[in-house]
């Protein structure tokens, strides 16, 4: 204001020299008061123009400084909500500065929001590319939408939350794209093995998917979309359906071609091209990971060698025949079992010869016996196993009879402890026989009312067999139990005449010891002399046992007869000896053998 003052003031005072320098001016041309005082009022009419528009021109200035400072303010609100920046102290607030004063100071405010802004729409540009990058790979679409064109509607939002978000989002993508990226090189790996397996063209395989899982070019991605996805996933299925219907085919083709090695004896050498298809078999169908294991020209090798094998069947036909025959024979021999008689080797061979007969029905119709005869093995397993263990018992009571009637075991020689014990084992076993018979007739009756016909054991019902052994076996016991009797009395008698004439000597000893060493029985209770056996506990020769009895008209049956008809000669032994083999037994000779 002061210097105002004294600016007014010196104009003033050469406001004033001017003014009387040109009136003196005007004296001295000698112009009228009237024109003077004229052109006075026109100096201050031009005076006030100029005044006039220099405040006009003031005021033009300070509406335009409002109007930068306005649009400054403005535009540093837009900014600061577009970053999302708290409220700034405007240094307008208290509005007590001049107009230049505060137009200066807010401009680089928001020149300094202008750059952070910048730098956040760059920020936003990266995050967004890569979200519409990596969008655009999920979707299966080639084309990266240009990120610049979708933020352009949103510069009103740059704030570091919605950046957070948009990072957050690509995260998210990223993952999801690391996680498809796995699944697809899992899904090429496993069709890479199936293809090898298979031996099928890898690269035209996952090509017909989508061209990018072969080959990637530069700036080119593999494709992640759902679509590859699937088609992966179609073409594993449709691999492992194939594998499957192939192991199948070479599973059924190598069954022909076993079968056929064991019809034509197949030597080793032969069999050695195909020992890799055997150890393909001898694995699981998701196990095979072998290179062509399942290819093609694989199972044509095996189909090609049945074809060769089939053809040379025909020719040695009839030698098949007799072949499986005998296998039928082995198997009804081993379990005792009638075989079929329209098949018999004579009769095969005259009708092959004849011509009446197809070889390979005949062959078909021979294989289907030895099935059933199988079969049929298989369910009389259990009682066969119990007829094995009723045979074995009766040969060790065989043997038992014998050794009772071989007075050597009695001198205790070397080995006679071996023969005892046995012995002791022996008549366990034979006490058990009763029993074994019993339960063997219960399961052959269960049996035979399972199966709705009878058990037949070389041709005779097994039933039959085992009631004519149990008659026959009590006939024998019966018999044994007469000749104790007898014993009993005759020892009574002797006793009796002992005491009436008195002891002397008597050859019974020796006539006893004869009786046992060298007679042996004919089977229907009488002696006979035998020779004197030179084997410690061996049985008799006369003695048979159940399996020596086979054949037609129930051969078995006469043999369990004869069986039942033991010796009986034990009542020619002395007392004495009794009691010395039960001294040396350790029991009681009328008493039950124990456990």
């Amino acid at each position: 204001m002061l210097a105002i003052g004294s600016h007014c003031s010196s104009t003033s005072t050469t406001y004033n020299t001017l003014l009387r320098e040109l009136q003196q001016i005007w004296t001295d041309i000698g112009e009228s008061e009237g024109e003077k005082h004229r052109m006075l009022l026109e100096l201050d009419r031009e005076c006030l123009k100029v005044y006039q528009r220099k405040v006009d021109e003031s005021a033009n200035t300070k509406a335009r400084l409002h109007q930068s400072i306005a649009a400054k303010e403005a535009e540093l609100a837009t900014l600061m909500a577009a970053l999302g920046e708290r409220q700034i102290n405007s240094p307008l607030e208290k509005r007590v500065m001049p107009l230049k004063e505060q137009l200066a100071s807010i401009t680089p405010l928001v020149e300094d929001l202008k750059l952070e802004k910048e730098e956040r729409l760059k920020q936003f540009t990266d995050v967004k590319t890569q979200i519409e990058k990596i969008s655009s790979e999920i979707s299966g679409y080639g084309k990266v939408i240009t990120a610049m064109s979708s933020l352009n509607l949103e510069e009103n939002d740059l704030s570091l939350r919605k950046l957070s978000e948009y990072q957050t989002h690509l995260r998210s993508l990223q993952n999801e794209k690391s996680q498809r990226v796995q699944k697809i090189l899992e899904f090429v790996n496993e069709v890479h093995s199936l293809c090898a397996v298979l031996g099928v063209d890898f690269g035209k395989t996952v090509s017909e998917v989508h061209p990018s899982l072969q080959e990637t070019g530069v700036g080119q991605s593999m494709n992640i979309s759902d679509s590859t996805l699937q088609g992966l996933n179609q073409v594993i299925l449709r691999l492992k359906t194939e594998r499957k219907v192939r192991f199948q085919k070479l599973k059924d083709v190598s069954a022909s071609l076993f079968e056929l090695w064991n019809l034509m004896d197949t030597t080793r050498e032969e069999k050695f091209s195909f020992l890799r298809v055997t150890s393909i078999l001898g694995s699981p169908e998701s196990e095979i990971f072998e290179h062509d294991a399942l290819s093609l020209e694989i199972i044509q090798q095996v189909s090609s060698e049945v074809e060769r094998l089939t053809k040379l069947k025909a020719s040695r036909m009839k030698e098949l025949v007799m072949k499986k025959r005998s296998e039928l024979e082995d198997i009804c021999s081993k379990t005792h079992i009638e075989p079929d008689p329209s098949t018999a080797a004579d009769k095969s061979s005259a009708l092959i010869d004849s011509g009446l007969v197809d070889p390979c029905e005949l062959l078909t119709n021979i294989e289907a016996q030895i099935n059933k005869a199988k079969d049929e093995a298989l369910s009389r397993k259990d009682i066969m196993n119990r007829i094995e263990r009723w045979l074995s018992a009766c040969e060790e009571e065989n043997w038992l009879e014998g050794f009772s009637l071989n007075q050597s075991h009695y001198s205790g020689g070397r080995g006679a402890h071996i023969n005892l014990k046995r012995a002791e084992r022996a008549r366990i076993l034979v006490n058990k026989i009763p029993g074994m018979v019993e339960n063997l007739i219960s399961k052959t009756l269960s049996w035979e009312k399972e199966k709705k016909k009878l058990f037949l054991y070389d041709g005779a019902r097994l039933v039959s067999i085992l009631e004519d052994y149990k008659v026959a076996r009590q006939q024998k016991e019966e018999e044994k139990r007469r000749a104790r009797d007898q014993k009993k009395l005759q020892n009574m008698q002797l006793a009796e005449k002992e005491s009436i004439y008195g002891s002397r000597p008597s050859p019974r000893r020796s006539t006893s010891f004869k009786s046992v060493s060298e007679y042996h029985s004919n089977g229907n209770g009488s002696v006979t002399p035998s020779p004197r056996r030179k084997s410690v506990g061996g049985p008799n020769s006369d003695l048979l046992t159940p399996r020596s009895y086979s054949g037609h008209q129930n051969g078995y049956f006469k043999g369990t007869r004869r069986l039942s008809t033991g010796p009986l000669n034990f009542v020619a032994i002395a007392k004495e000896d009794i009691m010395s083999f039960s001294s040396v037994c350790g029991s009681d000779p009328e008493s039950p053998p124990k456990a």
